[in-house]
């Protein structure tokens, strides 16, 4: 059966991404027995709707995993992240979290969510070459 395979690289098909997600998920859910899975998106907008900031992420197996947290440059320094975080984990609680984890690079966010309580487990150096990417978690 695998000789009659192709392998295709096809970046921008949404149906066969969503096809294998499916998948990966329907596997989790059959092994773990955790079915509940809650997708996580907040956003920073001004009156007027432009949208100057977000954080993105999912719920699932009891943890909140923050994929995406951006503040436009206008906004920075001035708590929004820590805003869209603290939003985030109250969620992630409501939903029966008990701990938070996301990814970061050196040369963004690590000082501030060391800040707000996050703990570097893991790390891979030179990725990208010359940085370093941080993995964190957090008790929720």
């Amino acid at each position: 059966m695998t000789e009659d395979l192709r392998l295709c690289f096809e970046p921008d098909n949404e149906p066969a991404k969503l096809f294998v997600t499916n998948g990966v998920d329907n596997f989790n859910i059959a092994v773990t027995g955790q079915p509940a899975y809650y997708p996580v998106s907040y956003f920073l907008k001004t009156n007027d709707g432009e949208i100057l900031g977000g954080l993105l992420g999912m719920i699932w197996g009891g943890w909140l995993h923050i994929k995406i947290v951006w503040v436009a440059e206008p906004v920075r320094k001035k708590g929004q992240a820590r805003r869209l975080i603290a939003a985030a984990e109250e969620y992630a609680r409501r939903r029966g979290c008990h701990g938070s984890y996301l990814e970061t690079f050196s040369f963004q966010a690590r000082p501030m969510y060391e800040k707000l309580g996050y703990r570097l487990f893991g790390e891979i150096a030179d990725c990208p070459p010359g940085h370093t990417q941080y993995f964190l978690s957090k008790r929720l």
